[in-house]
C-alpha cells in the first residue's frame, strides 16, 4: 500500500498529454497525485519535477486502484485513449469506492446513458471546442 498525505489526493488515470500535464500541474502545486498508465513510455511525459507517484499497471484492476488508494482519494480523473476504459474506471470510481469527485473525458458523448444519473462530471473536447468557437464567431471572448 502506497503512503501519502491523502487529505486531497488525486488520481489520474491515462498518461497521454491531457494526463501527463495535469499530473504536472497537480504535482507543481504540492498536490498529492498518483497516476496509472498501462505504458510505461506514457510516463516520459511527466516533467522532471513530478513529485507524485507512477504505476504502470492496468487502471481499470480493483487491485490496482486499491494500490493507489482510491478509497481515500479526492478525485479521479480518467483521461486514457480508450473512451470505455475511462467511463469504467470513473463509474468504478463513483459506485464502488464512492469517490466524491469523479471526472471523465469522452469524445462521443453517445454513450452518456451509462453515467448520465451519476454525479461524474463529463469533460468532452469537441463540446467545448464547439462552445468556444461560436462564442468567437459572436465577438465574445
Amino acid at each position: 500500500m502506497i503512503k501519502r498525505n491523502t487529505n486531497k489526493l488525486t488520481i489520474i488515470a491515462g498518461c497521454g498529454r491531457l494526463g501527463a500535464e495535469l499530473a504536472n500541474s497537480i504535482s507543481e502545486a504540492n498536490g498529492d497525485v498518483i497516476i496509472i498508465d498501462n505504458n510505461k513510455d506514457s510516463l516520459r511525459r511527466l516533467s522532471f519535477s513530478f513529485g507524485g507517484i507512477a504505476i504502470v499497471k492496468d487502471g481499470t484492476d480493483i487491485d490496482v486502484l486499491k494500490q493507489a488508494n482510491i478509497e481515500k482519494a479526492h478525485t479521479v480523473i480518467a483521461v486514457t485513449d480508450d473512451e470505455n476504459t475511462n467511463i469504467m474506471i470513473a463509474l468504478m470510481a463513483k459506485k464502488l469506492f464512492h469517490v466524491k469527485n469523479v471526472i471523465l473525458r469522452v469524445n462521443d458523448n453517445s454513450k452518456q446513458a451509462l453515467y448520465n444519473d451519476t454525479d461524474i462530471q463529463i469533460l468532452c473536447p469537441s463540446e467545448l471546442t464547439t462552445k468556444a468557437v461560436k462564442k468567437m464567431i459572436e465577438g465574445g471572448k
